[in-house]
């Protein structure tokens, strides 16, 4: 059989459609050579694989079953992915893994269809370039490659929900680390458990290839687990863009440092971000969700309740509300409870939406409910026309959510078992800024408008707690 490395040699083969000078290609040869369990020469190979996975891993012996590849912007991710996948299309043997008429498929998984796209626009010029492997190819499209015997490339946005039910041969994961997913908060993970026993049946090869993002998910926990160490069928390494790709220009990085060190670090040196961490840790949020109550409470005439919203236009963000009330309001072991959550998403009528919710806040005996300074004057007057004054928050959304990290430090909050929300809290990113003081937001892509009504809905029912009878008279 063709090695992957003598295929991406040969001119009439994978190396048809690489460039001319294959040095810039050498230290991803080394990498592949190791994954594919093929043998390192020189002293300078040895160097080059102890250097990306460090001095205590020595090279496989045999092809392994997940490759990790941690590395820089601009680095030949992509096409790594692609000739990848073309390779184990195209050059190995799975006549014995696949039943009578069953179509075995490599899958190829990004972030975005975009991506997706580009990946694809890679594999396709594999097949196109060589004389040889053009004549594999049966029919293509945007999506996917079908190839004679029954395989298939297929490359697309990752979903979970949509990967079950094939018969893998292969899956690369590409830019694992910026997935993003409206109904779970870790979609690698997800992804990751949904591939796996269809890999197991054929002996597939897992591929994760990303750029770092901050020290969570799938991606990270393989480079703790398995970096710098032995184990005989996970390799993982990490590599600096121009280590990978010599033919960067160095200039755009050494420019990158100077305006954000942090943000270069990983973005160029394949380094995990230092300066971005979760808000809140999974203990935090698994204590405050009631699992057994609905996601709406009914109101009750002995609660004082509050209410925060997050306005939107309707064109880009939901429009969400938050009603809340203090239980032991008067004593030291105050707690909040989330009564009411609701979120519109675009596209909607704001005023229409506005006024949904004012009335939703009267029933729950709200007469003035609070938000941010968001789009001038117009939230204030569709509110103020439906019956509930509107106040701007003295508080911006970092503030807010930096005061409410003490309530689920101490377990003083109460939130349904709704996962949209517990998605968006799991996902808040703190950012240390180079002034030192924090800030929090959303993660690229993301979106945290029903947190953000949360922890709005909370501080005002904090502000707003009466004073205990202990502190007026002294007690």
């Amino acid at each position: 059989m063709t090695t992957i490395d003598e295929a991406l040699s040969d001119r009439l083969l994978l190396g048809a459609a690489l460039d001319r000078d294959l040095s810039s290609w050498a230290t991803w040869r080394v990498v592949l050579r190791a994954a594919f369990g093929l043998p390192l020469h020189t002293d300078e190979e040895f160097d080059t694989l102890e250097a990306l996975a460090g001095p205590r891993r020595s090279p496989p012996t045999a092809r392994v079953s997940e490759l990790w590849a941690i590395a820089g912007r601009r680095s030949g991710k992509s096409r790594v992915a692609a000739l990848i996948a073309s390779y184990i299309a195209a050059f190995e043997d799975h006549s014995g893994k696949l039943a009578p008429g069953e179509v075995g498929y490599v899958l190829i998984l990004s972030p975005t269809r975009d991506q997706s796209k580009v990946i694809a626009s890679y594999v396709q010029a594999f097949f196109a370039s060589s004389p040889v492997l053009r004549q594999l190819v049966m029919e293509a499209n945007s999506e996917e490659i079908r190839l004679q015997g029954n395989i298939v490339i297929a490359i697309h946005p990752n979903s979970f929900r949509t990967v079950r039910g094939r018969t893998l041969i292969a899956c690369i994961f590409d830019e694992s680390a910026f997935w993003r997913d409206e109904s779970s908060a870790l979609p690698d993970l997800e992804t990751y458990r949904a591939v796996t026993p269809a890999l197991a049946t054929t002996g597939g090869l897992l591929v994760g290839i990303s750029s770092p993002y901050r020290k969570v998910g799938l991606l990270h926990a393989r480079h703790r687990d398995f970096y710098n160490t032995d184990a005989p069928d996970v390799l993982v390494i990490q590599g600096a863009t121009a280590t990978l790709n010599p033919l960067i220009d160095r200039r755009i990085i050494d420019r990158a440092k100077k305006d954000d060190a942090e943000a270069a670090s990983a973005e160029w040196d394949g380094n995990f971000r230092t300066d971005i961490s979760a808000l809140l840790d999974d203990y935090m949020i698994d204590d405050a969700i009631d699992l057994v109550r609905p996601v709406d409470l009914p109101r009750s005439r002995h609660h004082r309740y509050f209410a925060f919203t997050d306005a939107s236009a309707g064109k880009h963000d939901s429009f969400t509300l938050a009603i809340g009330h203090l239980e032991n309001e008067y004593e030291e072991n105050e707690h909040f409870v989330l009564d009411v959550l609701r979120a519109t998403r675009p596209p909607f009528d704001p005023a229409i939406v506005a006024g949904e919710y004012a009335a939703l806040a009267r029933f729950y005996g709200v007469s003035h409910l609070t938000g941010d300074a968001y789009a001038g004057n117009w939230v204030s007057e569709a509110f103020n026309k439906a019956g509930v004054r509107y106040h701007t928050s003295r508080l911006n959304k970092s503030q807010l959510y930096l005061e409410a990290v003490q309530h689920f430090a101490r377990r003083a909050i109460t939130i349904p078992n709704y996962a949209p929300l517990i998605r968006e809290l799991r996902l808040l990113e703190r950012r240390v800024s180079r002034s030192g003081r924090d800030s929090v937001d959303h993660p690229q892509n993301g979106s945290d408008d029903m947190a953000n009504a949360l922890v709005g809905c909370l501080y005002q029912s904090t502000l707003n707690r009466p004073v205990p009878a202990r502190m007026l008279y002294g007690r």
